[in-house]
C-alpha cells in the first residue's frame, strides 16, 4: 500500500510513523510504502516555523522528528505545494491513499472594534516573521513602547516573551539576522498579557510560564485584584497539577515585593477581556480598552461593565489559529477543518471521500499538543488500514513514477538528504557568527525560500 503524507510537521510525521509500525506490517500481513510532502523546503512544520526560537523544549520535538525521518524508510518531498504543484487526482494516481496533515496557521479572527487599525496585528503573522517563515516579509514595525499582548495560551506567552526580551540574549538561538536587528531596534518598555478568565484557567504550561523569569532586565508584574478564585478553580488548583504548579509560580511573583528596577517589564493581567482597540487621528493604535470580568463558579466569565483603557502603541491577538481550506476537499470553515468523522474525510452529505484522510489540526481544529497529536494521527493509520481492501489501486503505483511526475512539472522538489545538506549549512553559518558573549552559534535559520532551495539541492556548495 502506497500513502502520500500531506504536511511534514509533528502530524504527518507520526502518522507516517504509525503506517510503517502497524500490527498488519508488523505480523507481515501488509507492505507500506510513505512519502512525506511539504510546501516548505523543509521538514518539522509548525516546530520550525510555529514555535519561538527560544522555546525550552524545541530541541527535544526535533530530536524525535529527525529520528523518524533519518531512518531512511520513509521519503521527503519538500517545496512541493498541494493543489499548485500536484493535484488530488494525481496523488490519488500514484497512491492508494492520501493524508491530509496541513495543520492551522492562520489568526482565528479577533472580532472587536479597531482590530483593524494600524499596530494591530495577528500574533501568528509576527510569530512567522521572528521563526524566518519563507513567504512572510523580512521586516516587522517595532515601534511601540508599550504592547498588549490578548491571549493566555503559549503562543501568546511566546511573542509577550520575545517582544520583551533584550535581542542580544536571543543570539543564543537559531533567529535569522533580519529578526536580531529588527528586536534590536525595539523602544519596547512594557508588554501587557490579557486574560479574560482567572489566574486558574491560563493555558499556559508550567515550564514556558517559569521561562518568563529568566529573561534578564525584565521584571514580572502581577496585581493582587487579579486574583480571584471561584468554585472551579479552587477544585483545580485542589486535583490538577499543572494548575497547581503554575499557581505556585504565580503566587511566588505576587508575593515578591522587591523593587521593579529592570528597563522592561512583563505584565501579567487575569480577568479581562478586550471590548475596543482605540486609534488616534493617523488611524494607528494609541490604547487599548479593557472589561472586567468576573468568574460564575463554572470557571466561565460574564462582564461587569468596569472598563479600564491602557495607553499602548500596539496590539496582538493570540486567541488561536484557523485552518485553511485545500482544493477539492469539503471543508468546515466555522471550524477550519477537513470536513471528516475520526480522520476519514466526508462530503457535504456525510459520504466518505474514498482514499482521502485527515490529521492533526485541520482534522481536529489547532486545540491539543503533542500527546493529542499522536493519539489522533493512530485513530486516523487505524481507519486507513482498516479501510485497504475498499481502497482503488493506483494506476502509476511505481515509486519512481510520482519523482518523474514532478520532475515534468519542473517542481524544484528537496529531499531529506537536502535537509541535511541544509542543517549543515546552517550549523556553518552558525559558525561564522556570535551570540553576546563572543562564543559561536549553534546556528542560523535561513529565511529565502531561493537560498534554501539552493542549498537542499546542490547548487551552494557548503
Amino acid at each position: 500500500m502506497r500513502v502520500a503524507v500531506i504536511g511534514a510537521g509533528p502530524a504527518g510525521i507520526y502518522a507516517a510513523d504509525m503506517l510503517t509500525k502497524t500490527d498488519a506490517v508488523r505480523e507481515g500481513e501488509l507492505e507500506v510504502s510513505v512519502d512525506l510532502f511539504d510546501r516548505y523546503p523543509t521538514p518539522f512544520g509548525l516546530i520550525r516555523y510555529g514555535v519561538a526560537p527560544d522555546h525550552p523544549r524545541i530541541k527535544g520535538i526535533i530530536t524525535a522528528l529527525r529520528s523518524i525521518l533519518g531512518r531512511g524508510d520513509i521519503r521527503f518531498f519538500g517545496n512541493v505545494e498541494y493543489g499548485r504543484d500536484i493535484t488530488l487526482g494525481e496523488f490519488l494516481t500514484h497512491y492508494d491513499a492520501v493524508i491530509f496533515a496541513t495543520g492551522a496557521v492562520n489568526d482565528a479572527p479577533l472580532d472587536i472594534p479597531g482590530v483593524d487599525l494600524d499596530g494591530s496585528y495577528g500574533a501568528a503573522r509576527f510569530v512567522a516573521w521572528y521563526d524566518g517563515h519563507p513567504d512572510y516579509p523580512r521586516t516587522w514595525p517595532l515601534t511601540a513602547k508599550e504592547i498588549a499582548v490578548i491571549g493566555n495560551g503559549n503562543v501568546a506567552l511566546d511573542v509577550a516573551r520575545v517582544l520583551s526580551k533584550h535581542a542580544d540574549d536571543m543570539l543564543v538561538t537559531e533567529i535569522p539576522g533580519n529578526v536580531y536587528q529588527g528586536l534590536r531596534e525595539s523602544p519596547v518598555t512594557d508588554v501587557h498579557i490579557f486574560g479574560r478568565r482567572g489566574p486558574a484557567q491560563i493555558k499556559f504550561t508550567p515550564l514556558e510560564l517559569r521561562e518568563l523569569a529568566k529573561s534578564r532586565d525584565v521584571d514580572i508584574v502581577v496585581y493582587d485584584e487579579d486574583f480571584q478564585f471561584d468554585e472551579a478553580s479552587e477544585k483545580a488548583m485542589a486535583e490538577n497539577n499543572q494548575t497547581k504548579v503554575m499557581m505556585k509560580t504565580l503566587q511566588k511573583w505576587r508575593e515578591d515585593d522587591s523593587p521593579k528596577t529592570s528597563s522592561r517589564r512583563l505584565h501579567l493581567h487575569f480577568l479581562q477581556t478586550p471590548d475596543e482597540i482605540l486609534g488616534d487621528e493617523n488611524g494607528r493604535v494609541r490604547a487599548i480598552r479593557m472589561e472586567r470580568t468576573r468568574l460564575n463558579g463554572d470557571a466561565s466569565v460574564t462582564g461587569t461593565g468596569e472598563y479600564t483603557e491602557y495607553p499602548v502603541q500596539a496590539v496582538y491577538h493570540a486567541i488561536g489559529y484557523l485552518g485553511s481550506p485545500l482544493p477539492e476537499l469539503p471543508f468546515d470553515p466555522e471550524r477550519g477543518v477537513i470536513l471528516n468523522r475520526e480522520g476519514r474525510v466526508v462530503d457535504a452529505d456525510g459520504a466518505p471521500v474514498p482514499g482521502v484522510y485527515a490529521t492533526g489540526w485541520i482534522k481536529r481544529g489547532p486545540v491539543g499538543l503533542i500527546g493529542a497529536t499522536k493519539s489522533d494521527a493512530l485513530e486516523t493509520v487505524n481507519h486507513l488500514v482498516e479501510d485497504r481492501a475498499a481502497l482503488a489501486d493506483p494506476d502509476q503505483p511505481d515509486p519512481q513514477a510520482v519523482i518523474e511526475l514532478l520532475e515534468d512539472k519542473g517542481v524544484q522538489y528537496t529531499t531529506w538528504d537536502g535537509w541535511l545538506a541544509l542543517d549543515e549549512y546552517e550549523q556553518n553559518l552558525g559558525q561564522s557568527s556570535h551570540d553576546a558573549e563572543g562564543n559561536p552559534r549553534e546556528r542560523v535559520k535561513v529565511v529565502e525560500r531561493d537560498e534554501m532551495i539552493s542549498v537542499s539541492r546542490g547548487a551552494v556548495q557548503q
